[in-house]
């Protein structure tokens, strides 16, 4: 199933209830005078983040979304029903933004937040409030306001502590799977992840932290190409970028030389990007024949000073220690405020 994670909708908050014209009819009371109510207001959109949605997938085919407008007034000064208000579910991390204008609207960056992206419009008033000493009787009454409407562009980035990153097929699927107890998709081909897949790793029995497998790049990926602004788009709200290697024999190309054109992609996507901490992971240690490869991987983030891991996905080797490792990291990230 493909990921989405960007949607374009239309919402228009329901309108105000018309003021009534009405006079007050009973017997034995031949000047009643106006007793017209007043309308009710119009519905309003919220939108609400939840952690129990993953994609905009929902919103991808409902693009339109109207609320309730209000009764209108009634005699005998009743007031009409305000309009019933519409809430609109949406993963947490989604970006609300102006269509027309693409400012930033909210960020519904964690479960429970919520904005009202659209207000119904106010209830007209009734002829009962026109009154007065020289007017005893009006005959009119005003309309309701109409509820607010506009496009919005809705983005979804995802929240992860960590996020794997690397050339496509180079083990980021199976090294999450052993991480943790997310089950991806795993296969020998090129683009196995075409969706994000999140995972929880508990590395004691109070702390613990959460990864994300984010679709391989490939050259060009800042501008578009592959899977390219799909991958670029959820790598921003990982706290640490973990940077998976294929060290094996069998490996496309050179360790070094991939390292690089990855570091290069994140750059020219975002200059923040390549500033956030990273620790290099060389993948698939337990295949025969990689010492060359390794100890030239290792020999190059041992002189950039980037933390270097070697591990064995199907051994365990070096698991534990890296586990370790990111979970010290991110807990002192997050007491330093920098998470996500």
């Amino acid at each position: 199933m493909q990921f989405v994670d960007y949607a374009k909708v239309y919402v228009k908050a329901g309108d105000g209830g018309q003021g009534c014209v009405s006079f007050r009819r009973e017997k034995y009371v031949p000047r009643g005078g106006p007793d017209g109510g007043d309308g009710g207001r119009g519905g309003h959109i919220t939108f609400r983040a939840t952690d129990k949605l993953n994609t905009l997938l929902d919103q991808r085919y409902h693009k339109e979304y109207g609320a309730k407008r209000g009764q209108h007034g009634m005699g005998q000064k009743m007031h009409g029903r305000n309009g019933e208000d519409l809430l609109i579910p949406v993963p947490a991390g989604t970006i609300l933004r102006d269509a027309d204008t693409n400012a930033v609207i909210a960020d519904l960056d964690r479960d429970g937040k919520e904005v009202i992206i659209a207000k119904g419009g106010r209830g007209g008033l009734g002829n009962s409030h026109f009154a007065t000493s020289t007017r005893q009787a009006p005959k009119f009454a005003q309309p309701g306001e109409p509820g607010e409407e506009r496009y919005l562009i809705l983005e979804l980035k995802l929240l992860a502590d960590v996020g794997l990153i690397g050339m496509p097929n180079a083990g980021k699927s199976t090294v999450l799977s052993v991480l943790s107890a997310a089950k991806p998709k795993i296969a020998d081909y090129p683009f196995t992840t075409l969706a994000p897949v999140l995972g929880v790793v508990k590395a004691e029995e109070y702390r613990s932290f959460v990864v994300a497998d984010i679709p391989g790049l490939i050259e060009g990926a800042h501008m578009g190409v592959g899977l390219g602004f799909q991958f670029l788009r959820h790598v921003e709200r990982t706290s640490l970028l973990l940077h998976l290697v294929d060290i094996s024999e069998t490996g496309p190309g050179d360790p070094v030389g991939n390292l690089k054109k990855i570091n290069g992609e994140l750059e020219q996507y975002s200059p923040d990007l390549i500033k956030k901490p990273q620790v290099v992971v060389g993948t698939k240690l337990d295949i025969a024949g990689n010492g060359e490869r390794l100890a030239g991987l290792e020999t190059y983030c041992s002189h950039e000073k980037m933390m270097f891991f070697p591990v064995s996905a199907v051994t365990g080797h070096g698991i534990k220690h890296l586990v370790s490792y990111l979970s010290t990291a991110v807990e002192h990230m997050r007491t330093a405020g920098k998470s996500r």
